[in-house]
């Protein structure tokens, strides 16, 4: 459900910053689940795999850092 206007009226927290709580947890969430692929497919020496998966890890950490810094600037 979107809303062409900010809403909060139920959290009491703006839909900007609430989406941007919720882009840092998906980014870690995704570096946590990443880990587990990495190990699988470590497990099957494919080496492929793992390197597009560290990237992607790699790529996924940084996203979750901009954010929270950008939640520092924004809410503290």
């Amino acid at each position: 459900m979107t809303s062409n206007t900010e809403t909060g009226e139920v959290t009491g927290t703006k839909d900007k910053d609430y989406n941007l709580i919720w882009y840092v947890e998906a980014c870690l969430n995704n570096a946590l689940r990443l880990e587990t692929y990495i190990k699988d497919a470590e497990r099957e020496n494919d080496t492929e795999v793992v390197e597009l998966f560290r990237k992607a890890q790699s790529d996924s950490r940084k996203g979750a850092e901009m954010g929270k810094q950008l939640l520092r600037t924004r809410l503290g």
